[in-house]
């Protein structure tokens, strides 16, 4: 049995996260074998929220090279959860805003 944490990793924190904060989207690292059902449950588990909508993306692994050694990223798993209209912002988010 996974728990809201097995589920959601971490945030994601880049520029286009940060701009999707004031539509209420907020991005998570998530778990490969984690679906939209599941990553709702978990996040108004942590933050006491209600979700709208999740759209998830599968981050594909990309090539990179450290001095003469070749080798790839790992793949991992990105969601962008939607809060819905009447639901506060989550706390964690708003000193980045």
């Amino acid at each position: 049995m996974k728990t809201a944490h097995d589920v959601i990793l971490k945030p994601v924190i880049t520029e286009a996260a940060i701009a999707d904060m004031q539509d209420k989207k907020y991005t998570f690292r998530v778990a490969r074998d984690a679906n939209k059902i599941e990553i709702a449950k978990a996040v108004e588990e942590i933050f006491s929220v209600k979700v709208d909508k999740v759209n998830t993306i599968t981050m594909k692994a990309k090539p990179k090279r450290v001095r003469y050694v070749k080798g790839m990223t790992s793949e991992w798993k990105k969601a962008i959860v939607k809060l819905s209209a009447d639901s506060k912002s989550i706390e964690f988010f708003d000193s980045l805003m």
